[in-house]
């Protein structure tokens, strides 16, 4: 069982917690027994499990991946206000497009929250692929990974210009729709019709101007009440829906 923080293993999972080295190591770090069980069980590789003394880690574990630690150290793991007492390295993989249908374009999300949502609703909806614009929260940010409920383990996920991946787009005859209020129609009123890709902006700036230019439809959801707007994870989540139909 490992007792120290200063243990070198401890302290290679802790660099996890920030961005550059997830980049650089190639892998990030999960938590709770359902995400580690998404993750086995969708193939990715799980290098290491870590299980807190006193937990009982699942019977498909294998023995000699499996890391004891005692409860101060793995509170030094962890990132959750109320931990299971199991987490897993899990090294980074690109997943195929199996389909080329419908994407989902992300321009400058930062709330992890958000972005988390909108993957797990991206899976839900039969979206092939998202493509993660300049600016946009890291998709293996631990907030990020728990509120997709583990639906980044089932959809390719790619860090790109949007405005070369647009322009490839159309070449390849996909309809662009953007998620906007100014000068919108109400989606209501749109036909979805075939490839299509879907932008989506900033919680609080909205799409950047140069990419929304680029877009062949600005739709929005109407807004009934005195709310200002729609959470942008809500918005996304119905529009995704409509362009299936």
């Amino acid at each position: 069982m490992i007792t120290s923080i200063q243990n070198e293993q401890v302290k290679n999972w802790r660099k996890l917690h920030k961005r550059k080295n997830r980049m650089k190591m190639k892998q990030f770090l999960i938590e709770g027994f359902h995400l580690i069980e998404e993750a086995f069980h969708s193939g990715w590789e799980v290098e290491t499990v870590i299980v807190q003394e006193g937990v009982n880690p699942p019977d498909w574990m294998a023995e000699d991946s499996i890391k004891l630690v005692d409860k101060h150290v793995f509170k030094e793991i962890t990132q959750t206000e109320t931990p299971q007492g199991i987490a897993a390295i899990v090294n980074m993989q690109d997943l195929p497009v199996e389909t080329d249908t419908y994407i989902l374009l992300v321009d400058a999300i930062q709330d992890p929250g958000n972005l988390g949502t909108m993957i797990r609703t991206a899976d839900a909806a039969g979206f092939s692929q998202i493509v993660l614009g300049k600016g946009t929260v890291d998709v293996y940010n631990d907030k990020v990974i728990r509120a997709s409920q583990g639906s980044i383990f089932h959809i390719s996920i790619e860090q790109a210009s949007l405005h070369e991946t647009i322009t490839y787009l159309k070449q390849e005859n996909y309809t662009i729709w953007a998620s906007a209020l100014r000068n919108a129609i109400n989606f209501n009123d749109v036909e979805s019709e075939g490839k299509a890709a879907l932008i989506v902006g900033n919680e609080g700036a909205g799409i950047s101007d140069e990419v929304l230019k680029l877009a062949d439809k600005v739709v929005k959801v109407p807004i009934y009440g005195k709310a200002e707007s729609l959470n942008v994870s809500i918005a996304a989540g119905i529009l995704m829906y409509k362009m299936r139909n």
